[in-house]
């Protein structure tokens, strides 16, 4: 299996940094063409994408960013709910000067390109919805998944180890072993970084808290699915946790001009344990 320095080898990539309105905010950087934004999950940074990053930079400008209160991005003091991140997408897009833009998001970044692309219609070109999306919750055995991965994180925080970080990233698997050394020491030593156990500890209260609260699903956001205006892939796994695979097919059927597509073989992350075939499908989608 590639690591992520194999994965980038040979290819002209860049490590910077943008002003996004006061935030400081690290991107991976490649590609000249049509902005493409990859957005991560909850307690991810910017390497959730490398083994895409090159394959998809032959076509557009991709950008893969820590977003605010992840990776390497500064943490300001937030509620770090949803609409902060998509604060801090907005002002990132107009940080690169960008009219019209692809949106890929996993999971949390996932939410976060929807409600961008219902708030700003005209700048998003196409929509890309990666094991996450506004929907229906799924059940008991679905909130416990999620309870699960919030019980993770807070163990990962509040006692900050390589296994308790390990426990973490095998919850986004389908196969434990992806869940690769050089995963957990990427994510250990992000986590390392002074105060950021508390930034941590915040958002997963605040997201995976949320997604698991049965009050949430009274506000039927999943509704706002028929408002989004571009064409949307929702990108979906056999094994996700959280949310089953025929919940969302059905709730993609909501999106004026949505279309699904179902991997076999991975979990929260197809974008890292089928990366060829995510590669595949992701640029039929963008180019078709």
């Amino acid at each position: 299996m590639d690591s992520i320095w194999t994965a980038l080898m040979g290819g002209e990539l860049k490590q910077t940094y943008y002003n996004a309105n006061g935030v400081r905010t690290r991107v991976l950087e490649a590609g000249e063409g049509m902005p493409l934004i990859f957005i991560h999950g909850t307690g991810g940074s910017a390497e959730a994408y490398t083994r895409n990053i090159l394959e998809h930079a032959k076509h557009f400008h991709v950008y893969s960013i820590d977003m605010v209160g992840h990776g390497f991005t500064d943490c300001p003091e937030l509620e770090y709910n949803v609409f902060d991140f998509v604060k801090h997408l907005s002002d990132f897009i107009d940080a690169i000067g960008a009219d019209r833009v692809i949106l890929s998001g996993e999971s949390l970044g996932a939410f976060v390109s929807t409600f961008y692309a219902l708030r700003n219609p005209d700048r998003v070109h196409k929509l890309v919805l990666n094991t996450g999306m506004l929907m229906p919750p799924a059940g008991e055995q679905g909130r416990q998944e999620i309870l699960d991965a919030l019980e993770r994180s807070r163990k990962a925080a509040g006692n900050l180890t390589r296994e308790a970080v390990r426990k973490r990233i095998e919850w986004l698997m389908h196969d434990p072993a992806d869940a690769t050394d050089e995963l957990v020491e990427l994510r250990y030593r992000i986590y390392s970084q002074p105060g950021m156990t508390d930034t941590v500890a915040k958002i997963s209260e605040s997201i995976l808290g949320g997604a698991a609260d049965p009050e949430r699903a009274k506000l039927k956001l999943w509704e706002k699915n028929r408002d989004i205006k571009c064409p949307t892939l929702v990108l979906w796994t056999r094994h996700n946790p959280g949310q089953p695979a025929d919940k969302a097919e059905e709730t993609t059927r909501l999106i004026p001009d949505g279309r699904f597509v179902l991997l076999e073989n991975s979990a929260h992350w197809p974008q890292w344990e089928e990366a060829d075939l995510f590669n595949q499908i992701h640029l039929d989608f963008l180019l078709g």
